[in-house]
């Protein structure tokens, strides 16, 4: 490209080759014009020839590296499709001989199961993100190691050791989810419990009860805020035995049951398949566009 210090660096030169024709004829001005036109169309030319190839240079980059992209996304989505499984038979039994009503919105991590049970009404809500979060042995702490006992030899033998387990121990079976338990009755208010769907079973960790329904439900600042003024009762596993296994059974009547625990591990990882491959498919039509 010709800067405008090269145009003026040059003008003078033409000037002198142009001085005869002028002391001869009073054209002066003809000296300017032709100026005009001698450097003028150098700038166009060359600064269009500049642009050009450097779009196209990257316009080439760009639909290279789109390719490859949108080649590798079809192939994610090949695999995904070739290691598709079935409904397994906990989730059809489960939706077929139970009352739940399940409420899945694709796109949306959260899964909600409602149903009635007399005057009652009872939401169980999961979470797909529990599958980003777990970490192996992260619900272990009798084998959890201290940062003093991690410094010693022994403490990375050990850990090497439950790393390794722990790899083994990964694919034996599903990942834990936490369930969210709300039994409401109307002007009642409701309990709120925490649990896990965990090996098969149903393993309660918090019991709470909340006068407003919503503190139980709502995730907004001002219901986080409300709850956490109000007495959360003493931890699950601190009560009477016999109390515990008298509030297991009050849940496992209103069906959150083994059946449950098997189901939702289950239903998630189907959910988290059709998910990631709409996922892909987004992906890959957005690029494509």
């Amino acid at each position: 490209m010709m800067s405008l210090q090269t145009v003026a660096r040059s003008a003078p030169r033409t000037l002198t080759r142009l001085s005869s024709t002028a002391i001869r004829t009073p054209k002066v001005a003809q000296s300017s014009s032709l100026l005009r036109t001698a450097w003028a169309p150098l700038r166009t030319p060359q600064l269009a020839a500049t642009f050009s190839s450097t779009s196209w240079r990257q316009a080439s980059e760009k639909n290279e590296v789109d390719q490859e992209l949108l080649e590798k996304l079809q192939s994610e989505l090949q695999f995904e499709s070739e290691v598709k499984q079935g409904q397994p038979a906990s989730i059809t039994d489960f939706i077929k001989n139970s009352s739940w009503e399940i409420k899945d919105e694709p796109g949306k991590e959260d899964v909600y199961l409602t149903r009635k049970f007399g005057d009652e009404t009872i939401t169980v809500s999961f979470s797909i993100s529990d599958f980003a979060n777990y970490e192996p042995n992260m619900y272990d702490e009798d084998n959890a190691l201290d940062d003093e006992e991690m410094d010693t030899p022994e403490g990375k033998r050990l850990a090497e050791t439950e790393a390794e387990e722990g790899l083994d121990e990964e694919a034996e079976g599903p990942i834990p989810f936490r369930l969210n338990i709300v039994v409401e009755k109307p002007g009642q208010g409701a309990l709120n419990i925490e649990a896990m769907a965990q090996d098969g079973s149903i393993l309660v960790e918090n019991f709470y009860y909340y006068k407003d329904p919503k503190m139980a439900h709502s995730s907004s600042p001002e219901a986080v805020h409300g709850a956490e003024d109000v007495y959360p009762g003493p931890m699950f596993s601190s009560l009477d035995e016999d109390l515990q296994l008298l509030m297991e059974r009050y849940l496992e009547e209103r069906g959150i049951s083994q059946a449950m625990a098997i189901f939702v591990p289950d239903y998630m990882d189907l959910k988290e398949q059709r998910e990631y491959q709409s996922w892909l498919e987004n992906v890959k039509n957005f690029v494509a566009a």
